[in-house]
């Protein structure tokens, strides 16, 4: 992969973790960090100046002290609103503007946001040189390869953010007719690439370190986004970077790092959204987590049913092997304190019997 400045920083060996409403928070994006993302790009924030003030807004543009630049997404389809959202969020220490023309959700297109803004190029080159003249900072752009199949216009687009003045463009090999369905193709991503001089991240169904090499080596894209792959593995960034370095795929961690990594992220969601939000947020992270595990199912079903943070933790802590209220060892990668006999995920934890807290809540998804 080559090396390209964003800002003031240097990004060799690009890894993106991809914005994704509900998931890219910042205790999520913190873990990708920890986990060898190169940098992470909050969930999107909407333009629309009534709805900056919302809490949703504010937890979303909560900033990351970890590394890399600190890149805020916004959509809408005024030019003028979206350049007043760059300019405050480049004022309230945004490293980076990403513009989204990339969300196929139904609930963006109809306010002819995100990627059904790649059916009116003319609007979209207002939009992007209203951006890049309100701020300072760097202007990134995600899109798709573009409407349906019939309008694959990925490469008109880039051309028109690289005239611009678009720093980064990040594409997803699959139009927005095609959702999340079927596979990505990286022929057009390949195109794109050696038609504009600006750095190309490739997206789209990058789920293993050998799959993010072949992508590289098929579009000889400058770095890759990395989304629905990182929900529950988390450590995929880590191993991509050590494959695309030595030609060595490590292992998935073994059981102890993952409960060890899964109770502090879930004690981090608790801590950013208080204990009975966070505890709803958990649900969905606890989800993917499981799936791999031992006993997965087991611990997955009885999870669902927890809708207080200290019965989730104590849940989580049992699994893990240690009694409720002993330590689950720090985020340095101490595994968590147990008996000599017994194995996470092992035949050694019993699930608690119909355990919960009150009622269950409905969770809408995300």
């Amino acid at each position: 992969m080559n090396s390209f400045t964003l800002g003031r920083h240097t990004l060799r060996q690009p890894l993106v973790l991809a914005p994704m409403v509900g998931v890219s928070d910042l205790p999520f994006r913190e873990i990708c960090l920890q986990q060898g993302a190169t940098f992470a790009i909050a969930e999107m924030v909407t333009a629309n100046p009534a709805l900056w003030d919302s809490e949703k807004n504010r937890l979303r543009l909560k900033r990351s002290t970890t590394c890399g630049p600190d890149i805020v997404q916004i959509a809408g389809f005024d030019p003028q609103m979206m350049a007043d959202a760059a300019r405050l969020n480049a004022e309230q220490g945004a490293e980076v503007i990403d513009i989204n023309m990339g969300c196929p959700a139904k609930k963006v297109l109809k306010k002819a946001a995100g990627s059904a803004l790649l059916k009116d190029p003319d609007l979209v080159e207002r939009i992007l040189r209203a951006v890049t003249a309100a701020v300072d900072v760097p202007v990134t752009l995600k899109i798709r390869t573009g409407w349906c199949r019939d309008q694959r216009n990925g490469l008109d687009i880039a051309r028109i953010a690289e005239d611009a003045g678009i720093a980064m463009l990040s594409v997803h090999g699959r139009t927005r007719e095609c959702r999340f369905m079927g596979d990505a193709e990286y022929d057009t991503i390949a195109e794109i690439k050696h038609h504009v001089s600006m750095p190309v991240i490739a997206n789209g169904d990058i789920d293993s370190p050998q799959k993010a090499r072949y992508v590289l080596a098929h579009t000889h894209a400058d770095g890759l986004m990395i989304g629905r792959a990182a929900r529950g593995s988390p450590w995929i960034f880590r191993q991509i970077r050590q494959y695309l370095d030595t030609g060595s795929a490590s292992a998935t961690p073994p059981t102890p790092d993952i409960c060890n990594l899964m109770i502090d992220h879930i004690r981090a969601l608790h801590a950013f959204y208080g204990d009975f939000r966070g505890a709803l947020f958990a649900r969905k992270h606890i989800d993917w987590y499981s799936k791999d595990l031992p006993h997965g199912d087991e611990l997955k079903q009885q999870f669902m049913r927890l809708d207080n943070a200290g019965a989730q933790l104590d849940l989580l802590t049992a699994y893990a092997g240690a009694g409720p209220g002993e330590s689950t060892g720090e985020s340095t990668g101490e595994s968590p304190k147990k008996s000599p006999e017994t194995t996470p995920g092992t035949a050694n934890w019993q699930p608690h019997a119909q355990q919960h807290h009150g009622p269950i809540p409905q969770v809408i998804a995300r």
